[in-house]
């Protein structure tokens, strides 16, 4: 029988899949917010989460991180920085335009039709 810390420790994991799996599916040429990811993973409200584990992702992730942004459409790192360019360019190449560095989320949003992503 696991004991509770071992426990937490297979939920953790369990729903870090679920939110690696989540951000597998998003499709080029489209973008979702932490928030959004989250609710899609089962993690209601844990944006912050969504960010901490993308921080933690192993350096040859091939998950496609850029295509993650804030809800009010900017991306969240500073403008000018290394990451900035890096994400933007990425997103432009899929054809995600950014106008005063924003994305339109009405128009390049990813829309599940059952709020899941599978």
């Amino acid at each position: 029988m696991k004991v509770p810390h071992e426990q937490r420790k297979d939920q953790q994991r369990l729903a870090r899949q679920q939110l690696y799996q989540t951000i597998a599916a998003i499709p080029s040429g489209k973008v979702a917010s932490y928030g959004q990811l989250a609710t899609l993973a089962g993690q209601t409200g844990a944006a912050r989460w969504v960010g901490w584990c993308l921080r933690h992702l192993p350096k040859d992730s091939s998950l496609p991180w850029h295509r993650i942004i804030t809800a009010s459409g900017k991306l969240a790192f500073p403008p000018a920085t290394e990451s900035y360019l890096r994400q933007r360019e990425k997103l432009e190449k899929e054809g995600v335009q950014l106008h005063n560095h924003k994305v339109s989320m009405k128009r390049f949003q990813w829309q599940t039709h059952d709020n899941t992503p599978f």
